[in-house]
């Protein structure tokens, strides 16, 4: 899964908008977008970051990329 599938799939399991993901990841909309879009890739912090909010709310991804958490059955 690229990560431009992996945060689509958070926003999507969580019900969050854009902007609601940003303000938790401390990121700007635009980034958001970006990453969703995949026009860029995060920086190594926000990554960081992003990784420590899945894992947060128990959506962990495999070493494929592959969703392998409890939260929606899987990709």
């Amino acid at each position: 899964m690229e990560f431009s599938e992996k945060v689509r799939f958070v926003r999507s399991q969580l019900g969050m908008s854009q902007e609601e993901l940003a303000q938790a990841l401390n990121v700007s909309y635009a980034s958001i977008h970006r990453w969703e879009h995949a026009k860029a890739k995060p920086i190594k912090i926000a990554l960081t970051a992003f990784n420590a909010f899945c894992k947060k709310r128990g959506i962990t991804f495999d070493d494929s990329g592959k969703q392998s958490g409890s939260k929606g059955g899987g990709a």
